[in-house]
């Protein structure tokens, strides 16, 4: 890098500053350091601009991101490369939708911020200038790991496109998840961010599922109806499970994509939408396209930009979060008290395989929350499969009245404040884990699962319909 390069540095931290000194010098470049906002913007007024800026993000008084928002306003040539050490997805995408060239989650390795100011300069382009909506806790992501950093970069950077996305990994990996922190960090956050699993939906009905009919279409088709396209009109779609939709709707869909428009069943009427696709799928698309199972030309389409989400295996480090966020979510939904867990049994979490991922540890945390006797979790305390031959653990019918015995206290406690929408919440969530392990245990068969559950096929389908 040539010696007229100059990179400043804005940092409250003595030993950050020093180690970026020695670093950029080492690198062939100019530096110069500040510790407090104000002197940065001051010297800003008076003097050259810097080939980048690279700045902390929380700081005392004026932080990081009041300091890119100036910086964007009148110097929006200068690249700002923005450094924290609270890597969470809020924080990577207020630097991106900042403005920001550059998100980099500390700690990091001292060749990657040479590496992404030599980007910065040799590109020294400007970005848009948008304050970041609030995210629902409901659409919480939680993650330090590296694999998830690029989630959140990946969430950062496609919240100023409109192109369609894929999103991939195995179920469990909160692909949903990530869809809705797509939608809700976009300009479409305002409109309906509307979601269909094709898994779910009978093969026969999903072209009206998606485009809706008209009175009369089909056997059934009373009323006339708008399909989730007309729904998510100004909006976002996520398509789940887009590897099981059939070779006749891939086709309806491409035109959509292709388009804009399409013709409800039964209509002659052209309707015309402006939707942002977000798919998702646990399967190999790739490979359906070699085997004739899904169109090479939709792939191309759906596949823009890709995403892939890291298992829980991948992101061993996020387990202690994510089981203290899983705690507070299962105490407020059973309403009882928040259940802690022990150093030795946080290992144990940790340690496990977790095949069903993310979704698996939130369902483990519900059954600790019910069946954990004191308010401290330990190892003996664990789910049977998470301690492998589950010596230690009660009977079978103690566990069974245990957990009847939490159930009721939760019902009680429902009732005493003349709760309805937590009653309906409560029995909601139990019904939905029922199903779940219903699904888990048969490997996804339907009519298995269905009857397991006491129901008949169409009664899980229309379940699972209205679950999506």
């Amino acid at each position: 890098m040539s010696t007229s390069t100059l990179a400043w540095v804005l940092d409250d931290d003595d030993s950050i500053r020093w180690v970026m000194e020695r670093t950029f010098k080492n690198a062939g470049w100019n530096v110069r350091l500040f510790g407090l906002p104000e002197e940065l913007l001051k010297a800003m007024e008076v003097e050259e601009p810097p080939s980048v800026l690279i700045t902390d993000v929380r700081m005392p008084g004026m932080n990081g991101m009041d300091v890119l928002a100036h910086v964007q306003a009148q110097w929006p040539q200068v690249p700002v490369v923005v450094m924290t050490a609270h890597s969470d997805l809020d924080s990577a995408v207020n630097a991106f939708k900042g403005g920001a060239f550059e998100y980099l989650p500390k700690p990091f390795d001292l060749d990657d911020v040479i590496a992404v100011a030599e980007r910065a300069v040799s590109r020294n382009a400007k970005q848009n200038k948008k304050k970041a909506p609030k995210v629902d806790n409901e659409s919480l992501i939680i993650g330090e790991a590296p694999a998830m950093q690029e989630v959140f970069r990946a969430i950062g950077r496609l919240s100023r496109s409109h192109v369609s996305v894929l999103l991939t990994g195995p179920s469990g990996t909160g692909k949903e998840l990530v869809a809705k922190a797509l939608h809700e960090h976009s300009d479409r956050a305002e409109r309906n961010f509307v979601a269909l699993n094709m898994a779910a939906i009978p093969e026969d009905l999903i072209e009206s599922e998606l485009f809706g009919h008209e009175k009369g279409a089909f056997t059934g088709a009373v009323q006339k109806r708008d399909g989730r396209f007309k729904q998510a009109d100004g909006g976002t779609l996520f398509l789940d499970e887009i590897g099981d939709m059939p070779l006749g709707v891939q086709t309806r869909l491409l035109r959509v994509l292709a388009e804009g428009q399409f013709y409800p069943v039964g209509s002659h009427e052209l309707t015309r939408v402006n939707v942002r696709v977000i798919a998702a799928t646990h399967i190999d698309l790739a490979k359906a396209v070699e085997e004739g199972k899904f169109r090479e030309d939709l792939y191309h389409r759906l596949n823009v930009i890709h995403v892939r989400l890291p298992t829980l295996a991948e992101r061993r480090e996020d387990i202690p979060l994510l089981v203290e966020h899983f705690l507070g979510l299962a105490a407020q939904e059973l309403q009882t008290g928040v259940k802690s867990v022990s150093a030795e049994a946080m290992k144990k979490l940790q340690a496990a395989p977790w095949p069903g991922n993310v979704r698996q540890l939130e369902n483990t945390c519900r059954w600790i929350t019910v069946m954990a006797s004191g308010d401290r979790v330990d190892v003996d305390e664990l789910p049977p499969e998470i301690n492998g031959n589950g010596e230690g653990f009660q009977s079978a019918s103690e566990l069974h009245q245990d957990w009847w015995l939490g159930f009721r206290n939760a019902l009680k406690k429902t009732f005493q404040a003349d709760d309805t929408e937590g009653f309906t919440q409560l029995m909601g969530n139990i019904e939905q884990i029922a199903i779940e392990e219903a699904l888990h245990s048969t490997g996804g068969h339907k009519q298995k699962a269905a009857e397991r559950l006491g129901w008949g096929r169409n009664t899980l389908t229309r379940k699972l319909k209205r679950e999506s």
